[in-house]
């Protein structure tokens, strides 16, 4: 593997990075990524969403039109825009996003041969523009390739969602090795942010079953906020909005405030 780039964000910038990553499909990672995001940037954060799965999930989510995706990640990775020009605004003050399109679902093939390929989105948004950002949050896709590799070395810490499911700690090995062979060979500073549970049903003992297994697992490292299995939170991507805006009242909706409030906590220890 190459060796890490020596350039980084500016020495002023406060720019925080987070992966939002689990090869597992239908765990939450866009719907996190999504009201996280949302619930980050009602605190007065600035935030941009970079959606990196080539379903553009994150960008249907914000109500991101199929004909405003024409300069987006895919543009971004072959250096064909930037940030500034190509991050789109939503209905969320304080609250952008780098669209999806078709294109990204050919760039794990096409970046096989490119230069430098596991470097593309560090090298893209590791500038002096993704200081105008306090958090950029990267959507990325259920595999482990090279979208997924570009969005761990760029990043400076990946947020793990984890389904309150019996299946849910199948492949998290992988994934952690996978973290652990980045930080070795291609970004030294990526930490693990954390591992939130998801899809939480309080009426359903595995759910319970599953969380002191992860927690007995993984430790302080999980979150104490769980995403409950919230019919609102499926609803809202239908109507292209986070359930922050779609139903604050909703159970999911101040679950993601919760969040938002530990994450801001654990960063302020991190720093202290």
């Amino acid at each position: 593997m190459l060796a890490p780039p020596a350039t980084g964000l500016p020495a002023n910038s406060t720019t925080r990075i987070v992966a939002v990553a689990n090869q597992k499909g239908g765990v939450g990672k866009t719907t996190t990524a999504i009201n996280l995001g949302t619930a980050l940037a009602a605190v007065d954060k600035r935030v941009l969403i970079i959606d990196l799965d080539p379903q553009g999930n994150a960008s249907t989510g914000l109500s991101v039109t199929r004909t405003q995706r024409d300069r987006g990640s895919y543009q971004l990775l072959f250096g064909e825009t930037d940030l500034a020009s190509a991050a789109i605004p939503t209905a969320v003050p304080g609250l952008s996003v780098l669209p999806a399109s078709v294109d990204l679902s050919g760039a794990e093939i096409e970046l096989v041969d490119t230069e430098r390929r596991e470097f593309r989105l560090r090298e893209q948004i590791r500038g002096a523009q993704a200081g105008r950002w306090d958090y950029i949050l990267i959507d990325c896709p259920p595999a482990l390739g090279l979208l997924t590799l570009n969005a761990l070395v760029a990043a400076d810490a990946v947020l793990v969602p984890l389904q309150c499911e019996f299946y849910a700690l199948e492949g998290l090995s992988h994934l952690m090795r996978t973290i652990e062979r980045v930080r070795r060979a291609l970004n030294p500073g990526l930490e693990i942010q954390g591992v939130v549970l998801t899809m939480y049903d309080r009426r359903n003992n595995l759910s319970d079953m599953v969380a002191h297994d992860v927690r007995g697992y993984f430790g302080d490292t999980v979150y104490e906020t769980m995403i409950p299995r919230n019919v609102r939170v499926s609803e809202a991507p239908s109507h292209g909005k986070p359930v922050l805006l779609y139903d604050l009242a909703c159970a999911g909706a101040q679950a993601y405030v919760r969040l938002a409030a530990e994450l801001l906590k654990r960063e302020k220890r991190m720093t202290a």
